[in-house]
């Protein structure tokens, strides 16, 4: 069984035991967190597909830990005008597991 959660304003695809990069969490590693935003759930024809979301369906995870993503370095020169500015990001990313799956009504 599969399901498509929304969560930092992307979708995922999961399944059970799954391992995933989203985005920051607030929460401790070691914890369990609940996904309730459910677009899709199932397996094949019998997938229930939400409008916009699976009444009663979420997806249990477990945080393993908290990181930051590649360096991102945004480079803005004008050119003649001996003005350039350099800047870096990144980004904060938490990893969690998929534990279990909760299909709705």
């Amino acid at each position: 069984m599969f399901a498509v959660i929304k969560t930092g304003g992307k979708q995922y695809r999961v399944a059970a035991n799954d391992v995933l990069t989203i985005e920051k969490l607030e929460a401790d590693a070691g914890a369990s967190v609940e996904f309730t935003e459910v677009l899709v759930v199932g397996e094949g024809a019998d997938a229930a597909i939400g409008a916009p979301f699976v009444a009663g369906a979420k997806v249990v995870a477990e945080i393993v830990e908290h990181n930051r993503g590649k360096k991102v370095i945004s480079f803005k020169k004008r050119r003649r005008q001996n003005s350039k500015r350099s800047r870096g990001h990144r980004q904060h990313h938490t990893v969690v597991r998929i534990t279990n799956i909760v299909a709705g009504k």
